[in-house]
């Protein structure tokens, strides 16, 4: 038996990881703190899965497992405890907490002599307070940009971490030094030995203050760029799994944003598997069967002749969404294009300025760059959608 620990239910793991357990023979129980939510042809099961001890009882109550893991940020820790109390293969929990930890991050990088960020925590009850402006506020166990803002001065920061602490009442904070420079990705396979490259993506962000991503263009980094980077993840112990790294370069300098100890996110693992033409969600399981990442066909990232362009439809207002496009697939001029809906007609949120506001995702696979960006283009003109207040 695969046990997988989960949240809530999300594209990587009903497109993704159960189809490729499937294809697998591998049977999977689901371990969620929220079953209900799932759909009935999921096997889920009742679980606190954000503690350790509640998921080593639950695996060992049931079948015999293979394998255990997650695909969530929030839980990739405890799991990775989990996994070694029950002598399965797994992520080292003491790297999986530094990762999530932004403040423990900062402290491992710099603690190896390979970049220093200058940056503080903010307990709950500390004032907000920092010396080096632009910079940037963000709970030091937050994802999805979630709660990050730009601030200009103390005054700004003040008010952005009053409204932090407003909906984030117990969270610790990281004030850090803002990074400028291009946004790119890192994605990785590791199996505790050999750490693979999958590839990268330059990404485009929303305007400030938030730091929403609204396009990601397929661009590995040159090899002296991911050596560099990789030279930060050994700091963190990263080695085993799949991991999605976000950095800056700057002056020819890769600098970490966060470090996402898992498949990267939104529908792009999606994508990444259809542009490198891999059973990417199989490889994922395999790996945390103990299988070694040399028994995978992996292309080198700047060989595959294809590039990919994706874009975020994002809601530019809170209210209710009336109207979309259902999942989209479609050929224009040899470009292969996709819509997938990332929010159900009839839902009603709030705008908050990160990737919770994303209507769908469109993506583009083609040979070239420039035919690909235009066939992209052409194809969002064509499509709708309509929120009222």
């Amino acid at each position: 038996m695969l046990y997988l620990t989960a949240l809530n239910p999300t594209d990587s793991v009903l497109d993704g990881l159960l189809p490729a357990a499937d294809a697998l023979g591998v049977p999977v129980t689901v371990l969620t703190d929220r079953p209900d939510d799932w759909p009935e042809t999921v096997p889920a099961r009742g679980c606190p899965v954000r503690d350790p001890h509640a998921v080593t009882e639950t695996v060992r109550d049931g079948p015999a497992p293979a394998g255990l893991f997650s695909n969530s940020d929030h839980l990739q820790a405890a799991t990775a405890l989990a996994a070694r109390r029950l002598g399965l293969p797994g992520k080292d929990p003491e790297a999986a907490r530094r990762c999530k930890d932004k403040a423990a991050t900062r402290q491992a990088v710099a603690e190896a002599g390979l970049d220093v960020v200058r940056a503080r925590t903010l307990t709950p009850d500390e004032p907000p307070t920092f010396d080096v402006f632009p910079a940037v506020v963000k709970p030091r166990d937050g994802v999805a940009s979630e709660d990050a803002y730009l601030v200009a001065d103390e005054d700004d920061l003040a008010r952005r971490v009053t409204e932090i602490r407003g909906r984030r009442p117990d969270a610790s904070l990281v004030v850090e030094e803002y990074l400028p420079g291009d946004v790119r990705t890192h994605d990785t396979l590791g199996d505790g030995e050999t750490l693979t490259v999958l590839g990268g993506w330059r990404t485009t962000l929303g305007p400030p203050p938030t730091f929403t991503e609204l396009c990601l263009e397929w661009a590995p980094a040159p090899p002296a760029t991911a050596d560099a980077v990789q030279a930060q993840l050994d700091a963190l112990g990263v080695r085993f799994g799949a991991c999605h790294t976000e950095f800056v370069v700057h002056r020819e300098r890769p600098r970490l944003i966060e470090v996402n100890d898992r498949l990267i996110g939104d529908r792009m693992d999606l994508v990444l598997a259809d542009l490198l033409g891999v059973p990417l969600f199989e490889y994922v399981i395999r790996l945390h069967l103990g299988e070694p990442v040399a028994d995978f066909d992996l292309p080198a990232p700047a060989s595959i002749g294809r590039t990919a362009r994706v874009e975020y439809v994002c809601a530019e207002r809170g209210g209710t969404l009336v109207a979309a496009p259902g999942p989209v697939d479609t050929v224009r001029d040899g470009v292969r294009l996709g819509c997938r809906p990332l929010r159900t007609v009839g839902t009603t949120a709030e705008r908050t300025g990160t990737n919770r506001d994303y209507l769908a995702v469109l993506h583009a696979i083609g040979s070239d760059p420039v035919a690909v960006g235009r066939a992209l283009v052409e194809f969002r003109a064509g499509l709708d959608w309509v929120v009222i207040t």
